[in-house]
């Protein structure tokens, strides 16, 4: 299978949340890159199609996310850059 990402993903695992109107679902973010990460949750059908993702450890750490495919419990997601908050995109 032929690689499309821009960037290598990094193996991770460490615990996290999907945040979302006020709900909050854990989740394990299993790989990472500048542009997204795969994650592991219970049950994705709970999982909206755009929420923040916020890192357990360090919960100042929280990247606005889109989904962009599920395969069981793992989910791909792109994160979503903003522009006023990151002047270098």
């Amino acid at each position: 299978m032929e690689e499309k990402r821009k960037h290598p993903r990094t193996e991770i695992d460490e615990a996290a949340y999907v945040s979302s109107g006020g709900s909050v679902m854990r989740c394990v973010v299993r790989n990472i890159s500048p542009e997204g990460a795969a994650i592991d949750v219970e049950n994705p059908a709970f999982v909206p199609p755009r929420f923040r993702l916020v890192m357990a450890q360090d919960s100042s750490i929280v990247r606005e996310c889109r989904v962009t495919w599920i395969k069981q419990n793992r989910i791909g997601l792109t994160f979503i850059i903003d522009a006023v908050k990151d002047p270098q995109r």
